[in-house]
């Protein structure tokens, strides 16, 4: 499956859960996640998107590090089977 339609599949799903999953960018700043998970009850996280079995690269793992140790959830969805898993996680937190 595209990581284009994962990604759909995963806004839409936390548009239902009644929060946002923001395209997030960071110019100037490389390897950042995909997307910017907020979910009602101040439920936040970033999701790396990545098409079926793909894996991030060395400078997303390396953000994707540094984002866990301020204190961030980061997840990498690579199969829209775990896109509720995931939410679910985030709205936890």
């Amino acid at each position: 499956m595209r990581e284009s339609v994962i990604e759909a599949k995963l806004a839409k799903q936390a548009k239902k859960m009644g929060g946002l999953a923001l395209k997030f960018t960071s110019p100037g700043f490389a390897g950042m996640p995909d997307r910017l998970v907020l979910l009602p009850g101040g439920g936040c996280g970033f999701v790396e998107v990545k098409a079926r079995g793909a894996i991030p690269r060395p400078i997303q793992t390396a953000r994707h590090e540094m984002l866990r140790s301020l204190g961030f959830q980061v997840h990498v969805l690579d199969d829209d089977k775990r896109i509720e898993e995931i939410l679910h996680a985030i709205q936890g937190a």
